[in-house]
């Protein structure tokens, strides 16, 4: 059993409320709105809350593409999507549209994001301008847990390994199965050379805690292994990483805004409202390389 390491009441939260979403990972913000710049003491304590919870939701926000940009950089640089075009009014926020005759969701599956750059993004805000009635909830993992929840010898093994991340599988040949391709910025042949050893453990920067770092998204293997020897461990690796005991489940509505540690989580978007509208504006914070 995994013992519920988030703090249930939240206390110390002076100037928004926090409460938690399950007992692993997330937890929904209230008490600001985001069409106004928020205090330093506002910031201060959603980038705690950010911190302990992993992810964090707030709702009911009516926001215009400069409202989410200002309300990001406040937590640090952004990194603007290396591969896909921004919006013409804030090239900072890449707008995902899935349309009612749309057969694939942009970035399915469990993922980190783009971790097949040298400087995986820190963490991402996407926030609903449109979402269904139903369906199209976002699942998130503690990769801390999925970690220390491994047996020692499994741990000690993965502590000293790295693995390959690649944009390949995303944005090579089957693009256009998962996002219209009309939007890339740069073409096939250039977006498929992305890829990034990285440490299968990393360090968190800020919190100096341990999570598995790797996701069936982009990460291909092990850093000196063949397909063959790599497969079988990243295949238990990724079940064992989103285990229902260490996730939680969003439920959208208009107007909601998901916030995530990029560096120790990762999520899934559940495809499960074919024939409905989606739209999205997603905007990602500049991150650092990934370290033991």
């Amino acid at each position: 059993m995994v013992a519920n390491l988030l703090d249930e009441n939240a206390p110390g939260y002076r100037h928004i409320t926090v409460q938690p979403l399950a007992g692993a990972i997330g937890a929904q913000l209230g008490g600001f709105d985001l069409r106004t710049r928020q205090s330093d003491d506002v910031i201060d304590e959603i980038r705690r809350a950010f911190l302990q919870y992993l992810v964090v939701f707030v709702r009911e926000q009516q926001l215009e593409p400069h409202h989410l940009v200002t309300f990001a950089r406040q937590f640090g640089e952004l990194d603007p999507h290396h591969v896909l075009r921004g919006m013409n009014e804030a090239p900072e926020i890449l707008e995902i549209v899935r349309e009612p005759t749309d057969k694939y969701i942009f970035a399915p599956g469990w993922h980190a994001d783009v971790t097949w750059q040298q400087k995986p993004v820190l963490g991402a805000m996407l926030y609903g301008v449109e979402v269904p009635d139903s369906g199209g909830d976002t699942l998130f993992a503690n990769q801390y847990l999925a970690y220390e929840s491994l047996s020692d010898g499994l741990r000690s093994a993965l502590d000293k390994l790295n693995a390959i991340h690649t944009a390949a599988k995303t944005y090579g040949d089957g693009a256009e199965k998962l996002t219209h391709v009309h939007l890339m910025k740069v073409d096939r042949s250039e977006a498929v050379k992305g890829f990034s050893a990285h440490p299968v453990v990393r360090t968190h920067p800020e919190t100096g805690r341990k999570a598995l770092f790797l996701n069936s998204g982009y990460t291909v293997g092990f850093e000196g292994m063949v397909e063959a020897e790599s497969k079988p461990l990243l295949d238990y690796l990724f079940e064992h990483s989103t285990r229902p005991e260490f996730t939680c489940r969003f439920r959208w509505s208009p107007g909601s805004i998901a916030f995530w540690d990029n560096r120790c989580s990762v999520h899934c978007p559940i495809d499960d409202y074919f024939g409905q509208r989606r739209r999205t504006w997603r905007i990602t914070l500049q991150g650092d390389e990934p370290r033991r």
